[in-house]
């Protein structure tokens, strides 16, 4: 029998989002790191790996796009 509930892998749309808007990405990662690893592992890193995305965006926006 089958346990549909103990599903360890984030979902497309959740790693996007992680990946978009980092601090989601760290809520996730508290929130399931003790109950389901492997999900709260690729919440971090996508976490982790869209800081400096977000930083060096930001960066172009500022100073070429919207001078």
């Amino acid at each position: 029998m089958k346990n549909e509930h103990n599903k360890d892998s984030l979902s497309g749309f959740w790693f996007i989002v992680s990946n978009a808007v980092p601090p989601i990405g760290f809520f996730l990662y508290l929130k399931h790191r003790k109950r389901f690893p492997n999900k709260a592992r690729r919440a971090l890193t996508s976490a982790v790996i869209g800081v400096p995305i977000a930083v060096i965006v930001g960066f172009i926006m500022n100073n070429y796009i919207l001078k």
